[in-house]
């Protein structure tokens, strides 16, 4: 089942949960993997992009989260998994706004995770540091080289290597 759906949108995620759910059957696991971002110093930034920003990074988490914990703790039983980023444990040059949206959400999963826990329900939160994606590869070459040299196995993440990490949180 595949559908399209606005996660800024509260209204929009219930009712694409509801049909979700009339058609496969209760969500027993949520990945949040919505991200955006681009690098630019905060001080060169505006209000509409940093509501850009907190809307896809922090609130739509939120909003899946919300709706499908509902189902999730009548049922005790779920698991949820967020993906925020090493920027919201330690910070990143040109990424203020979504440091803070992630570090939010490493915070947001500790006390779901607290508050739900005897229900059933767990909540875990990968961090992944520079990972080649789509948006990496539009930056500038000499901040890829920087993002490297400081990784200590100085290479960047690739998307495949969070599939079992995910699918095990899941499990």
């Amino acid at each position: 089942h595949a559908y399209k759906c606005d996660i800024t949108d509260y209204a929009t995620v219930a009712d694409t949960v509801a049909r979700f759910e009339a058609a496969a059957g209760p969500v027993d696991g949520l990945v949040n993997n919505a991200g955006w971002d681009k690098s630019i110093r905060f001080i060169d930034t505006d209000p509409e992009f940093w509501r850009k920003v907190v809307d896809i990074n922090l609130y739509g988490p939120l909003n899946l989260s919300h709706v499908v914990l509902k189902g999730m703790a009548e049922r005790c039983r779920g698991r949820i998994v967020n993906i925020a980023s090493d920027a919201g444990r330690v910070g990143s040059s040109g990424e203020a706004v979504y440091s803070a949206c992630k570090g939010g959400i490493i915070a947001f999963g500790k006390t779901v995770a607290r508050e739900l826990t005897r229900k059933g329900i767990t909540v875990n939160t990968l961090c992944p540091g520079p990972t080649r994606t789509r948006p990496l590869a539009g930056q500038d070459e000499k901040l890829v080289a920087a993002l490297v040299r400081a990784i200590p196995m100085r290479r960047l993440d690739e998307p495949e290597d969070y599939a079992g990490l995910v699918s095990f949180f899941l499990s």
